[in-house]
């Protein structure tokens, strides 16, 4: 009987070691904690570069935006500049006009 009581202690002791044995690899938990280090910069830097990417996108719009208004004010004014020299044209043609027929009245 001796012997199972002595069993029972050591199995006892063994399993007491066993309780308090730490199963858990310290290397593995640095790198997981490395890792999630890591991947919590990343987060925080691609949150950045996608602010800073709708910030562009809003700036390009609006550039494109004042550029489409300045090629149409462009073609009005280069309509203007053609509306404009036709009309000159038109009073240099009435002015002749207007010129020959007092030649034609004083002669």
């Amino acid at each position: 009987m001796n012997s199972i009581t002595e069993k029972e202690k050591k199995l006892s002791l063994v399993l007491t070691k066993l309780k308090k044995l730490n199963l858990t690899n310290p290397d593995l938990q640095s790198s997981i904690e490395n890792l999630n280090q890591k991947k919590n910069q990343l987060e925080i830097e691609k949150k950045g570069l996608e602010d800073n990417y709708q910030l562009l996108k809003e700036d390009y719009d609006s550039l494109s935006k004042k550029l489409e208004e300045m090629k149409s004010r462009e073609k009005l004014e280069e309509r203007k500049q053609i509306e404009f020299s036709e009309k000159i044209d038109e009073l240099n043609q009435e002015t002749d006009t207007l010129m020959d027929d007092i030649n034609k009245w004083q002669t």
